[in-house]
């Protein structure tokens, strides 16, 4: 028939090879166009007049302010006090809700048993123990301290017991019929079950122990970056102000992007890890 229509495999193979060729534009680059329009709104916004000078300065004069900041020694002394803060608060979470959440996991009797205990102090915010703190160590690091570690325990503790809980039954007990010891259970069939877990946990308790550990520095006024923004807000220097809060926007993302590349090589071996390398 004169009407039929033939395909050409040649204009398909090319069609496919242009289309694999059209990549997508990488997250990262995304990113900075996204913060670029940011900064570009933050610069505009108050030249405009939309808001006020003395609420939302030009973005150029919290880099001024910023630049004048770098270049005093009280500004890394506490940035430093801030990460000490969020590392030492976080380590002792850490190993507080690894240690706990095995020995209670391990246990279902023990586990029975503290469940309400854990459900009711779980939900009770770590702000509402500011007073507590203060009144046991006034305002010092281990308020602040206090906050921090309360806050990334629970985050720990939890994702651990789900660790546990979801061990195989059948590789528990092969365990028990060959007699491992409590120890070797724990490391040979509790532990690389429960590791993803434990590794979600500290991701999660690592941006919790930072929101914490301005908080309390802000509202206590321990020493920190969160003591220099309250400082810089009562003093009326504004673009200091939004500076330092910038500074802590930016350790955020610094604490993310290191915690996401450690859970990529710890749980290299892991599915979910795999399947994102190869994507």
């Amino acid at each position: 028939m004169t009407g039929a229509v033939t395909a050409d495999p040649a204009a398909d193979t090319t069609a496919r090879s242009r289309g694999d060729r059209r990549r997508p534009v990488p997250a990262w680059i995304l990113g900075l166009i996204g913060l670029a329009g940011l900064m570009a709104l933050a610069e505009l916004i108050p030249r405009a007049g939309l808001v006020p000078r003395r609420f939302l300065p030009p973005f150029s004069d919290m880099m001024r302010a910023l630049a004048d900041e770098a270049r005093t020694g009280a500004f890394w002394q506490a940035l430093g006090e801030t990460l000490r803060g969020w590392a030492i608060g976080l380590a002792i979470a850490m190993i507080a809700g690894v240690v706990l959440g095995l020995a209670i996991g391990s246990l279902p009797i023990v586990r029975s048993a503290l469940t309400s205990t854990i459900e009711f102090l779980r939900p009770i915010p770590s702000v509402a123990l500011i007073p507590l703190a203060v009144l046991l160590y006034g305002p010092t690091m281990r308020s602040t301290l206090l906050l921090v570690v309360y806050a990334s325990f629970w985050q720990m503790l939890l994702q651990v017991l789900y660790g546990v809980q979801d061990v195989d039954p059948v590789a528990r007990e092969t365990a028990r019929s060959y007699r491992f010891r409590a120890l070797t259970q724990v490391r040979t069939v509790t532990w690389p079950t429960a590791l993803p877990y434990v590794v979600t946990g500290f991701r999660l308790g690592a941006a919790v122990a930072l929101i914490l550990e301005i908080t309390g520095e802000l509202v206590i006024g321990s020493p920190g970056l969160g003591a220099r923004i309250a400082v810089a807000q009562t003093s009326d220097a504004v673009p200091t102000m939004y500076a330092l809060v910038i500074v802590v926007g930016v350790l955020g993302v610094i604490v993310n992007v290191v915690v996401r590349a450690l859970e990529r090589r710890v749980l290299r071996w892991h599915p979910s890890v795999r399947r994102e390398v190869i994507s």
